[in-house]
């Protein structure tokens, strides 16, 4: 029993490693759908060794190192090469500026996956802090997949991928909190949303995979800060 959630977690760290040669050989469709197959292998990794009661040390450090390549290496790579590699057209100084984002992403994820286990015994549990490295993927693969499939890149469609890189970086190290499935207290709305919202949500992305899926990782990355800020300016007028 010890060995089915690591080997969940192998198939995470496989979908990642897949992901980067499929970018090296310019599939970016398969290298983000790759990505997304590694989401879900990450998800249930925990969840079955909670259920199997075979959680460890060992098993939360190996998630940890392929979240790392699934949801760190992996996205850059696939951005770089989708998109900054080509802004070296534009000149040097825009050359610079793509490996910088890719190296930026990176070292953000690497950042959040670290402060994560640091405090993962002290932090409320209903939420994370920072965007989680996944969803963080999620928006950068979902924008590389839709562009790759929907129009030609200029310099505004790499420096879009430039900014969604910079975007998925800086919220992944904020305080800002992002609400966590795994803590949602099921009450009569969220059994509503589950049952309801969820089945057409999945059928809309059956039906389109990257264009709903960069609209569903957009929303809930966007939706955390818009939310936090609102509260903010709550507390500050009430003070």
């Amino acid at each position: 029993m010890y060995l089915l959630p690591n080997l969940l977690t192998t198939a995470c760290l496989g979908c990642g490693f897949f992901a980067i040669i499929s970018a090296i050989n310019g599939d970016f469709g398969r290298a983000s759908a790759a990505i997304f197959l590694a989401m879900i292998f990450d998800g249930l990794d925990g969840r079955v060794a909670r259920w199997t009661r075979t959680e460890s040390v060992f098993g939360k450090e190996y998630d940890s190192l392929a979240d790392m390549v699934a949801f760190g290496v992996a996205p850059a790579l696939v951005a770089y090469k989708w998109g900054f590699a080509a802004i070296a057209e534009y000149g040097t100084s825009w050359a610079r500026f793509g490996w910088i984002a890719s190296f930026f992403y990176v070292a953000c994820a690497a950042l959040r996956l670290a402060r994560f286990n640091a405090r993962a015994a002290t932090v409320d549990k209903r939420y994370f802090e920072g965007l989680p490295s996944p969803s963080a993927a999620g928006l950068v693969s979902a924008y590389v997949w839709f562009s790759s499939e929907w129009y030609d890149l200029g310099l505004l469609g790499l420096v879009l991928t430039f900014s969604v890189c910079l975007l998925a970086g800086v919220m992944m190290v904020s305080g800002i909190p992002y609400p966590s499935i795994k803590q949602i207290d099921w009450n009569a709305r969220m059994k509503f949303f589950y049952f309801v919202i969820v089945p057409i949500s999945l059928a809309l992305v059956a039906a389109e995979p990257p264009t709903m899926l960069l609209i569903l990782f957009s929303i809930y990355v966007l939706l955390a800060p818009v939310m936090y800020v609102i509260r903010r300016l709550r507390r500050a007028g009430n003070g």
